[in-house]
């Protein structure tokens, strides 16, 4: 007898749960599972999560990029507290953050709209010599200091992703917590107000060695990446199964709830700069558009693995995809992101 394709029976059934045909995703699925890795859907409240390649489903990844939803959430929960707003000018908030632009607040930050680029300057020539910790030559200070010299003064909100503002964010967060301003403090801030009181016990900038699914970079090597100061931009781990229960947190009316009228993710704006499959940018998520309401979700791209979660809040579902393996030099390089929206039905572009 032949034996199924282990790939297409996963995707049959993750149509199944999602209540939708997906076995035309299969190519794209293939591309972006090529090394292994792990899709998980919620739907109604019920989890599920299938592992691919001879990834376990309970594998803990590097979550990259996915981690700035996490800062936002932590923002929220300290806005909620009357710590600071939204549009709280990040240099009031103590010493360390003075003589930063006005226009630098938690919102612009966390959306990208604060002017800032991808990386500070030296991440040029570190992404290259120190391949797997780009920024681990760097303090806090540091950091700031870089936020400050690319600093400009106010202007028109326009897009333009940051790692560097993220980061910035995550310092002052931590700072606005009562924490130590550094990666320390901004986890102790994450797990007291977040990841303890939502029951997510894989997400941590420190997993069990035994739980983490091997990274598999392009240009070599299993280490994972570091984000030095920079952690709220990309520095956590996590497994799907936690990722999903981030994400029915989102749409359980959990947030509205407990972080009141500060529902960030649906604080959506159509800025200067967006391309698609952008159609709106909001504290720590993107949107994109989709049959009864947009889509929202993020993905990140870590040196050897890359991760997506997001949620379409008119259905209720919820997806994730943890891949092992970096960015391909051939092939389809959005694969990943891609899967994830058509899995959750976004209207994308056709070429």
């Amino acid at each position: 007898m032949f034996r199924r394709d282990p790939l297409r029976l996963t995707l049959e059934q993750v149509g199944e749960a999602l209540g939708r045909d997906t076995t035309s995703l299969l190519p794209l699925a293939r591309q972006a599972l090529a090394h292994g890795g792990v899709i998980g859907v919620s739907r109604a409240g019920r989890q599920q999560v299938w592992g691919a390649g001879g990834v376990p489903g309970s594998g803990v990844f590097e979550l990259a990029s996915v981690t700035k939803p996490f800062t936002s959430a932590l923002a929220a929960s300290l806005i909620q507290d009357g710590r600071l707003t939204w549009d709280t000018p990040i240099r009031s908030l103590g010493p360390e953050f003075r003589g930063l632009p006005v226009h630098f607040t938690p919102f612009s930050l966390a959306t990208h709209t604060a002017g800032l680029p991808i990386h500070p300057a030296r991440a040029v020539m570190t992404s290259v010599m120190r391949f797997h910790d780009p920024y681990g030559s760097m303090s806090p200070r540091d950091v700031l200091a870089s936020a400050r010299r690319w600093g400009r003064a106010t202007r028109e909100p326009r897009f333009s992703y940051s790692n560097l503002g993220a980061g910035v964010l995550a310092l002052a967060l931590a700072q606005a917590a009562g924490e130590e301003t550094s990666s320390e403090g901004f986890e102790r801030a994450l797990r007291k107000r977040i990841l303890v009181p939502w029951q997510l016990g894989s997400v941590t900038l420190s997993p069990h060695p035994a739980e983490l699914v091997t990274p598999r970079a392009v240009m070599g090597g299993e280490s994972a990446t570091s984000f030095g100061p920079l952690v709220g931009a990309g520095g956590l781990f996590g497994s799907a199964q936690d990722l999903l229960t981030f994400a029915e947190r989102h749409l359980s009316g959990h947030l509205s709830r407990h972080l009141g009228r500060h529902w960030h993710w649906a604080q959506a704006r159509n800025v200067a700069g967006l391309i698609p499959p952008y159609s709106a940018v909001a504290p720590g998520w993107f949107h994109s558009a989709a049959q009864g309401g947009p889509v929202v979700w993020h993905d990140g791209v870590a040196r050897g693995t890359r991760a997506a979660l997001g949620f379409h809040p008119s259905s209720g579902r919820v997806v994730t995809v943890l891949v092992r393996g970096g960015i391909p030099l051939l092939g389809q390089r959005a694969a990943v992101p891609l899967l994830l929206l058509k899995l959750l039905g976004a209207d994308l572009p056709r070429k």
